[in-house]
């Protein structure tokens, strides 16, 4: 339930950065993709897993690197597959516009990728203590600590 929430905002966010701003495809699902992205931790980390014995440093770098990912294999599936889909002729004479094209070829890489790539890694690596937590946390740390002052 968490995770379509979320994905749901993604697409939300995406396809009115697509059709209405006007972006490519690329940084509309990159945009999209960071949103529910932030959302998705968040939620998952309170409430999916319940994940409290697992650091939250650990969890925001261990994230970070999924949903890059996740992220890099959406936004170029996305374009990928929308210029593929444009080059379909049949869909025109079906009634597909550009709109429609991007939203087609965002919900199947989304689909794919949901459940291939974020749903695995998250259920295995990110909400889980595992070896690299250590690695993790010294990297929160490194781009969190204070200045010193002079």
């Amino acid at each position: 339930m968490s995770s379509q929430i979320c994905a749901w905002f993604d697409f939300i966010v995406s396809f009115v950065m697509f059709a209405w701003v006007g972006l490519k495809p690329i940084y509309s699902t990159a945009i999209g993709a960071l949103s529910g992205g932030i959302a998705n931790c968040i939620v998952n980390y309170k409430f999916t897993y319940h994940s409290s014995d697992c650091p939250w440093k650990a969890v925001i770098v261990k994230f970070t690197m999924i949903w890059l990912g996740s992220m890099l294999l959406n936004s170029f599936g996305t374009e990928l597959l929308y210029y593929v889909l444009t080059r379909w002729n049949f869909l025109e004479r079906l009634g597909f516009r550009p709109d429609g094209y991007f939203t087609l070829a965002r919900l199947l890489v989304s689909a794919v990728v949901s459940i291939a790539w974020n749903f695995q890694m998250q259920r295995t690596f990110v909400y889980r203590n595992v070896p690299f937590d250590k690695y993790a946390i010294r990297i929160s740390n490194f781009f969190c600590r204070k200045p010193h002052a002079n």
